[in-house]
């Protein structure tokens, strides 16, 4: 059972008045979270807290929560917690200059976690388990992430650091930095893309791999000091190897933008 609270205040501006709104709810979870978070617009941040407990506090400024403006929807079954922010459908020309909303959330360290913004930027430090997150217009930031991650913006930069599993990163307009760190391990291919920015993918010495690097207009550099082997063909924008002796597919494309493997 969750335990919730709302708060309203009132602040003057010097363009007139603009109201926030607070709204918090606590869920007790079991030995396997799972969380699903979903609104339209807004930032999200993440982090580790208690292991019994998912804690989801959403402020908005020039928003009141409720009917009408914003709603938040929750529910809990079992050890699945669902949150998700609406706000209302307005006339094109309705102007929501100078709102904001933001949903912060502190949650158990082992965790499976599906986040998606349609507009907003997301901040997740050091959760363990299956994480996804998807925003529309944003950068994403994941950092001491454990196990599988999968990061898409459709316009922002994205940056991701951790001991990791699975790795799926895309982004349709900004740049992309991975730092793997050691003992990371792939089980299955790993894929980094993006449209249009440059990609800086960091590696511990001795990870292995089978590199398939392709830039549509941009250099390729490949520099871990210590790898004991880096095989194969090579051209002006595109590079197949294998790392270490090889091992799954570690892709890395761009449309346009460099790419740089590196040594942490």
């Amino acid at each position: 059972m969750g335990v919730w609270s709302r708060v309203a205040v009132v602040a003057v501006l010097a363009s007139g008045t603009l109201y926030a709104d607070d709204w918090t709810k606590s869920f007790v979870v079991g030995a396997s979270p799972e969380l699903r978070v979903e609104t339209d617009d807004g930032s999200v941040t993440i982090r580790t807290g208690s292991d019994r407990n998912i804690v989801a506090h959403v402020t908005t400024m020039g928003w009141k929560i409720g009917a009408g403006e914003v709603v938040v929807h929750e529910s809990q079954v079992g050890d699945r917690v669902e949150v998700t922010v609406k706000i209302p459908h307005r006339p094109f020309t309705y102007s929501s200059r100078g709102r904001k909303i933001h949903l912060d959330l502190q949650v158990p360290k082992q965790l499976r976690t599906t986040v998606r913004t349609g507009d907003g930027a997301i901040d997740i430090q050091g959760v363990s388990g299956e994480t996804r997150l998807h925003t529309g217009d944003g950068s994403i930031e994941a950092a001491a992430m454990d196990g599988l991650l999968q990061a898409e913006s459709g316009d922002g930069h994205v940056r991701v650091e951790g001991r990791l599993d699975r790795l799926d990163l895309h982004t349709g307009d900004g740049s992309i930095e991975a730092k793997v760190m050691p003992g990371s391990r792939m089980s299955g291919g790993w894929h980094i893309e993006s449209g249009d920015g440059g990609v800086t993918l960091r590696l511990p010495q001795k990870f292995a791999a089978d590199l398939d690097l392709r830039s549509g207009d941009g250099g390729l550099t490949v520099d871990v000091p210590g790898m004991t082997e880096v095989s194969g063909s090579r051209k002006e924008h595109e590079m197949h190897g294998r790392l270490n002796g090889g091992g799954a597919s570690l892709s890395v494309h761009t449309g346009d933008g460099s790419i740089h493997v590196r040594g942490i």
